[in-house]
């Protein structure tokens, strides 16, 4: 990206958050630091996301202005609510005969609520592996694959009896044959980039 040479330019930049990775890539991009009302791309906060997309503030960005978020974001990045979501869309798919459904959509369950259920379709299918994600982390962390209900049982005895609010997992089945590299689990993925609702272009 060529750096901007005039003010007229030069993209503006605001953060909620000035975090030292944020600002020393806008500098190495030879953006300048912008004002409440003069701005391009904003780095806010989700509750700040949620306010400038309440249709109660009116509030509309400019053609040039962008934001790190879109709203109601975490019905997609939220494991539990995707994992909603999805089945919500597939029952809606099952009553169009014209779509043929695949299955790539691995079975799901939210525990604990979905224990009972969960323990049903696990001595249905007792071979099975199984791989345990927390809702609201990232980045890896609290993953772990099961293939026996005593790890359950055993994993649950001593995370959630300490909890006060029981932290909630989703339970997916997992592939029977998955690709590892030294015997770890791997996931390859892309970044997109959404320039903006009205954008039919997209970087990744």
């Amino acid at each position: 990206m060529a750096r901007p040479r005039n003010r007229e330019n030069t993209v503006r930049w605001k953060a909620d958050v000035e975090k030292s990775v944020l600002v020393l890539n806008f500098e190495r991009r030879g953006w300048a630091p912008g004002s409440d009302d003069d701005w391009n791309f904003y780095w806010a906060t989700v509750q700040n996301i949620k306010w400038i997309f309440n249709p109660e503030n009116g509030i509309r960005l400019n053609d040039h202005q962008l934001v790190c978020h879109f709203p109601n974001h975490y019905e997609l990045t939220r494991k539990d609510l995707m994992a909603k979501n999805i089945k919500k869309y597939m029952k809606e798919l099952q009553r169009d005969p014209r779509v043929e459904l695949g299955d790539f959509i691995p079975v799901t369950y939210l525990l604990p609520a979905d224990y009972s259920l969960f323990v049903e379709e696990f001595r249905r299918n007792p071979n099975a592996m199984w791989i345990m994600k927390p809702t609201g982390k990232a980045q890896g962390k609290g993953i772990f694959i099961i293939n026996k209900l005593a790890q359950i049982k055993k994993w649950s005895t001593a995370r959630w009896a300490s909890m006060p609010l029981r932290e909630s997992y989703v339970i997916s089945r997992y592939v029977n044959d998955p690709l590892l590299i030294g015997g770890g689990k791997i996931e390859p993925g892309a970044r997109v980039r959404v320039a903006g609702y009205r954008a039919r272009e997209r970087y990744s």
